[in-house]
């Protein structure tokens, strides 16, 4: 959400990034909110105004009270009627007061509706374009390999070794959910622990946030088309289920007033992610690619307006040297203005090869969000004794298994059917260095 003080003073730019962002329908908006919070600053200055005069009438007649009992009897009866129009312009005030009051909490909540729809303010490094076909490869992360043997169906390679189980999912949950078996399932929860250890090593905190949270908390650190798309409420209940651990790790901070020497703050949480994945999908999306439950390592980071950029760089590099380290080739991917949801000012896309696919798919998305969560979320940051300000929120994927191991198996496949641990693994599996297929 931006500042209603930068819409009023630049409406064209506002106007220009939504336009750039090919979302014309909501031009009026900012005319709207313009008008909106003119109406809501005269009737804040008028109730101010009328709170004023109320206070001066008031003290006035303390005296004439005090001036009524000693006044001789010819003089009492205008200083009563002086009095009682003391009383009844304060009586009038009172009314009109709460007419404006009433005035300023429509004003403020119809204001706040259309703010939230107002994109953030896009970074001048991304590329323009209406939709993801238009995001721009910046550079590729090891050498892309194609094996002169058959590479199978990602859930075809899982089932020679007897590791998933997408049928007793149907049935038990429906379409989008999977049982995991045996060594598949083994290694899931191995690179989730890689992950992890490999943040800590990074220096951030390791975190298990709560799985579910409030409505006011998925507001604040998503836009309303987001929330419409994915997430999951929990019926009778102000509980959402998470999309993903950044929801619960940003809003742990709300209505927070943070000190600087706390920043920056460094987290990688764990969390199962739920997403109801509106819309029909490819058939290269079927199986465990595009799912309505799955765990994520997540990394977050809260930190200083003038070092959030510099933590973007560094936050993509982190999940490069991570699948790099376990021999997957990634590529980074810019994303265009037209793919970037509208809390994002910046976001790239970290691709893994798919060897079946012969191209990159998404494993990883890195995001600057400047302090458009911590605006809506009124997260705060002391500097001094009397000033503050909002910081700067970030956020990427670690790893998302089991997404991730699609790559993972593709890669590490071998002609005979087996798949390969790389050393980094090894410990997390016992040792093993191969996996040997069941059937």
């Amino acid at each position: 959400m931006l500042d209603i003080k930068f819409v009023r003073e630049n409406p064209e730019l506002v106007k220009e990034n939504i336009r750039k962002k090919y979302q014309d329908s909501k031009l009026p908006l900012v005319d709207e909110v313009i008008e909106l919070d003119a109406r809501n600053r005269a009737a804040i200055t008028e109730a101010s105004d009328l709170r004023a005069e109320r206070n001066r009438l008031s003290k006035q007649n303390g005296p004439l009270f005090g001036k009524l009992k000693k006044a001789p009897e010819e003089e009492r009866a205008e200083i009563q009627k002086q009095i009682d129009a003391n009383i009844a312009a304060v009586k009038a005030d009172d009314e009109r007061l709460a007419e404006l009051e009433q005035l300023e909490t429509e004003y403020a909540a119809e204001l706040k509706k259309r703010m939230l729809l107002i994109p953030n303010i896009i970074d001048p490094s991304v590329p323009i374009g209406p939709d993801d076909s238009c995001n721009v490869e910046v550079q590729r992360f090891g050498d892309p390999v194609v094996p002169d043997y058959e590479i199978p169906y990602h859930t075809e390679i899982m089932e020679s070794f007897n590791g998933v189980d997408m049928d007793s999912a149907g049935r038990t949950s429906g379409n989008g959910f999977y049982y995991l078996m045996g060594d598949i399932a083994r290694l899931h929860s191995a690179v989730l622990a890689y992950a992890r250890d490999f943040m800590i090593n990074k220096g951030f905190t390791y975190c298990i946030p709560p799985f579910m949270i409030h409505g006011n908390v998925v507001q604040g650190v998503m836009s309303q088309t987001e929330m419409d798309a994915m997430m999951y409420k929990i019926e009778g209940e102000d509980l959402y289920l998470i999309g993903t651990s950044e929801h619960s790790m940003i809003g742990k901070f709300i209505d927070q007033i943070l000190t600087e020497d706390q920043l920056p703050l460094t987290l990688t949480s764990y969390s199962p992610c739920f997403r109801k994945e509106k819309g029909a999908h490819g058939i290269e999306e079927r199986g465990v690619y595009r799912i309505h439950q799955f765990e994520k390592q997540e990394m977050v980071v809260i930190c200083k307006p003038e070092d959030s950029m510099a933590w973007y760089e560094k936050m993509w590099r982190y999940s490069v040297e991570l699948f790099r380290s376990m021999e997957i080739p990634v590529r980074q991917l810019e994303c265009c203005s037209g793919d970037l949801a509208d809390l994002k000012v910046k976001s790239c896309d970290i691709e893994a090869w798919s060897p079946r696919q012969q191209k990159y798919f998404e494993v990883c998305s890195c995001s600057n969000l400047s302090d458009a969560q911590a605006r809506r979320l009124q997260i705060r940051v002391k500097k001094g004794k009397n000033e503050t300000y909002l910081p700067h929120t970030l956020n990427n994927t670690v790893v998302a298994p089991p997404r991730m191991l699609i790559a993972f198996l593709e890669n590490h496949l071998q002609a005979d059917g087996s798949v390969t641990i790389p050393p980094v693994l090894r410990p997390y599996m016992g040792g093993t260095e191969v996996l040997i297929p069941k059937k």
